[in-house]
């Protein structure tokens, strides 16, 4: 019985040390040191920025998926990024992100529903941003670990990947997307061919 169980406990061990060093959670800033695009909030969190991504849940089935948009505003190292959601559900929620450069690559950011500070890093195109989130009422109003990976493609897309825990168990997962917003377009000048020139401009996405 003795055996049955320090073999159980060296296979529980070993699963541990495997998901660690397999799992989301095994990446360091570090790995990406020297890749690029080079990440930078100031350029790549600017501007308007139109996201959509999918939630999972714990069992690893899509539970929920949203569509945003983002404005990002800077002042020397000190920025804001609104988020405005929209979720498949029908729900909506506007949340604003506090973001301060530190020394080096490092960085700080605050949220009204953030406890404390959460602590991020740049390294060449990611960020990892790690932090505690106090969910909404409606949403259980849980406390959860999240990390938080953001990745720049030589398009200047972002690709976002988010895992959240409670007592170290994985409950959710966030998959996302961030491209900055196109132009707006003119889809006619009034006057340009000798027609309609009263006309309004009319814009286009």
């Amino acid at each position: 019985m003795t055996f049955l169980l320090i073999a159980a406990l060296a296979v529980l061990a070993l699963i541990a040390v495997k998901t660690r060093l397999l799992s989301f959670r095994a990446q360091s800033p570090s790995d990406y040191a020297g890749t690029g695009p080079d990440f930078s909030l100031k350029d790549n969190l600017n501007g308007e920025i139109l996201s959509e991504g999918l939630i999972y849940g714990p069992t690893g089935k899509m539970s929920n998926s949203f569509v945003a948009r983002m404005i990002g505003e800077w002042n020397g190292n000190s920025g804001t990024l609104t988020e405005y959601f929209t979720y498949s559900n029908g729900k909506q929620m506007t949340r604003k992100w506090y973001l301060t450069m530190g020394t080096g690559n490092s960085f700080t950011a605050t949220a009204d529903d953030i406890v404390g500070e959460g602590r991020g890093v740049i390294s060449g195109a990611t960020v990892k941003l790690t932090y505690r989130i106090v969910l909404p009422e409606d949403a259980g109003g849980h406390t959860l670990d999240v990390t938080d990976w953001m990745y720049l493609t030589e398009s200047g897309a972002i690709m976002n990947r988010s895992e959240m825990r409670k007592f170290g168990l994985k409950v959710a997962e966030l998959v996302a997307t961030m491209r900055p917003a196109p132009p707006e377009k003119a889809a006619h000048v009034p006057g340009a061919n000798g027609h309609d020139r009263t006309a309004d401009p009319r814009a286009l996405q």
